[in-house]
């Protein structure tokens, strides 16, 4: 890493000096040297175990979880809906047992890496000499099971009691589908009981100062189209051949993605509002004196807002027509509505209280919001969303780059040097060194406190403000 300070890092440097300031002008309460360092450390051991897929070592982050819980003194329990992949139930119990319950869910699990594409160990957790945390996990999402537990702990230590119940849930499997997992964990009698009324899950970084909150996600479907036609020597013009139909296939998406891409070049729509399609592979067979076949796959993503018999309709007659003599099938097709039929997406007006508490929270913890976003990507929420439940995506990153199963992978990922404000601000800036991490603990600290004491109007007669 480059150590000389360039006016790029100096200027982001800069930019820090108002909020650091402003921070301590409101008054918040961050951790004591030796209390940041116990933090960062539990976040490191969490980092450390690995629940790689395709197998992820989930006797050990069990462990380690459990352990964390026992230290907070809250309940917990461990249920393998599948044998060998446990959902992790964590309790804060509420003064009011008869409010419905909050649920703070995130994975376990995490993609694999290419060690050799890493500067440091993906599992070594290492911290650089700006702060940066890298490992595998640690911004998809170990950090944000983590900052739940340590947001917990500040709340306990403040003497804090919720009225609403609080459930912690990690489950495994995430990054291959959550079938086993949050899929096993939302239709099972043990929700039921839990009486939830909100989910959060985990969200985005942002690039700017603005975190990122998620009203809905895109659905994937992947999709094989399979051509089949007789092979014919290199001297002689034939028509329909297996490559030949799949060719003419292949342009047809295309165009139907360059429309798409014209929608959001001119603002005419945003990124989680057009029909993502991606070819991820391509194969076909060799000659021989059985007809020939050639395949090609594809990534679609599909916003809730979408015309889903338009787009099935469209992949029928023209991507995969029967005439061709093609045929298609979907590896994977996650419906973007509710078991009611609804589009899976959580209001962002006024009608849903739970949004107007979290854009509250996170500006009384100094945070600024951006405009409310379509996921691009899948998410466990999916799962909660089709019971019909509010479900926010959010993970408390900003300034930092998107690197969700990229290579270096790190907690704070801007490689800001600090340069001349080392000197100044040497005693003061520990927080700046890992400030998303800690930021983000606060910004929890406040959304479960807004979360946890929220009585609907009208209720034995208390006010929300109440």
């Amino acid at each position: 890493m480059e150590k000389a300070c360039n006016s790029h890092y100096h200027n982001q440097s800069l930019l820090l000096l108002p909020l650091f300031l402003s921070l301590l002008v409101a008054g918040l309460a961050y951790p004591t040297q030796d209390a940041q360092s116990q933090i960062i450390s539990r976040f490191q051991q969490y980092l450390q175990i690995n629940t790689t897929q395709p197998s992820p070592d989930y006797q050990s982050s069990t462990q380690f979880l459990l352990s964390q819980a026992n230290s907070l003194s809250l309940e917990s329990q461990v249920i393998e809906f599948v044998k060998g992949k446990p959902v992790i139930l964590l309790k804060w119990p509420g003064s009011d047992l008869s409010l419905p319950s909050i649920l703070l869910n995130s994975h376990t699990d995490v993609v694999p890496f290419e060690p050799s594409k890493w500067t440091h160990p993906p599992l070594g957790a290492y911290i650089d000499e700006g702060g940066n945390i890298f490992g595998r996990g640690s911004q998809d999402m170990k950090s944000v099971g983590m900052q739940y537990l340590e947001a917990i702990r500040s709340l306990k230590l403040s003497g804090f009691q919720p009225k609403r119940s609080l459930y912690l849930s990690f489950v495994p499997d995430e990054e291959i589908g959550g079938y086993d997992g949050a899929k096993k964990l939302a239709y099972s009698d043990v929700f039921k009981d839990m009486n939830v009324e909100i989910v959060l899950d985990e969200g985005l970084p942002s690039t700017d100062e603005n975190y990122r909150l998620f009203y809905a996600e895109m659905a994937p479907w992947w999709l094989a189209i399979k051509s089949n036609g007789a092979p014919g020597h290199g001297a002689k013009l034939y028509d329909n051949s297996a490559m030949e139909n799949l060719l003419k296939s292949i342009e047809s998406i295309r165009r139907f993605r360059a429309s798409q891409f014209d929608l959001l070049k001119a603002g005419l729509k945003s990124k989680g509002n057009v029909i993502s399609v991606n070819m991820v592979f391509l194969k076909a067979g060799t000659p021989s004196p059985t007809p020939s076949e050639a395949e090609a796959g594809f990534d679609i993503r599909v916003p809730p807002t979408a015309d889903i018999a338009s787009l099935e309709k469209r992949i029928e007659e023209e991507w995969a027509p029967a005439s061709r003599n093609m045929t298609f099938e979907f590896k994977q097709k996650v419906t973007p509505h509710d078991d009611l039929g609804r589009p899976l997406i959580t209001a962002t007006d006024d009608s849903n209280p739970w949004w107007t508490l979290i854009e509250e929270a996170i500006n009384k913890a100094n945070g600024k919001i951006g405009k409310p976003e379509i996921l691009s990507g899948a998410t466990d929420a999916r799962y909660f969303r089709q019971l019909g439940l509010t479900a926010i995506g959010f993970s408390p990153m900003t300034n930092t780059p998107f690197l969700l199963h990229d290579h270096n992978e790190d907690a704070n990922a801007r490689k800001l040097q600090l340069c001349n404000l080392i000197v100044v601000f040497s005693t003061l800036l520990q927080f700046l060194n890992k400030a998303e991490y800690f930021k983000g603990i606060n910004v929890y600290e406040s959304i479960i406190e807004a979360y946890t004491s929220y009585i609907p109007p009208g209720r034995d007669g208390v006010s929300r403000d109440e």
